[in-house]
């Protein structure tokens, strides 16, 4: 009869309590509404489609009084951890993502509620931003980096693969989310692939990797596709 392996020297990791994330591009810091919320709002106004709400259990808010009231709600908490994603060239808050699902006595921590303003998206500071995160959770001894999303959000499945994390496969009717079914893709990348990962994301975002039009020569995909543990089948259900 097969059993799991002896997980040795294991220690408990930290929680990621009042923790700031220092990049060269961005620096994520604790989610505070009388400090992110308003120019936060204003960020994801240039979202006139509001498309990045589509996926999430939340949103769009109205106002900006009540983006405030919900980061109210979460920014004292333990779980889920939110940060606010700072641009440096401008200090400006340009998107949110947080820690949740944190297990440190099994050395597992989930990435998630990511909403990325217009301002972020498709950008390198967006990127070196999940790298950070994944960066703090593996260096400081987590064994398990789980990332999870609606099923049909066909961008969160790619952009997970593209950071390096494998897909795990889909929980059929895991929930109702704003009176919709949801069905929830799994990925994850383990403490064991945390070194190759390391080395895609540090020579992807080396200066060196950039031409004069600042576009990468290497993608990041490329980079993370060989450490994958399982592709992505995009099966919905």
């Amino acid at each position: 009869m097969k059993i799991g392996e002896i997980v040795d020297n294991f220690k408990v990791p930290p929680h990621p309590s009042n923790i700031i994330l220092e990049g060269n591009l961005v620096r994520l810091e604790p989610l505070k509404a009388d400090k992110h919320s308003v120019c936060l709002f204003e960020s994801n106004s240039m979202d006139k489609e509001e498309i990045n709400w589509t996926y999430l259990p939340y949103g769009p808010f109205e106002t900006v009084e009540k983006y405030a009231d919900w980061i109210k709600e979460f920014e004292n908490g333990n779980d889920p951890v939110f940060f606010a994603i700072i641009r440096k060239s401008d200090s400006k808050p340009v998107g949110i993502a947080s820690y949740l699902r944190i297990k440190p006595n099994d050395g597992s921590i989930e990435v998630g509620h990511i909403n990325y303003s217009p301002l972020l998206q498709n950008t390198t500071e967006g990127t070196e931003a999940m790298f950070l995160m994944m960066k703090w959770a593996f260096e400081n001894g987590y064994r398990r980096y789980e990332w999870k999303c609606n099923a049909l959000n066909i961008k969160s499945r790619n952009a997970a693969q593209r950071l390096g994390l494998s897909y795990e496969g889909v929980f059929r009717q895991i929930g109702i989310k704003k009176g919709r079914n949801r069905n929830t893709a799994w990925f994850a990348a383990i403490d064991k692939e945390w070194e190759d990962l390391k080395k895609c994301f540090e020579n992807y975002l080396s200066d060196n990797n950039f031409d004069e039009r600042k576009l990468p020569k290497v993608s990041l995909s490329s980079l993370t596709k060989p450490i994958l543990y399982k592709l992505d089948n995009m099966e919905f259900s």
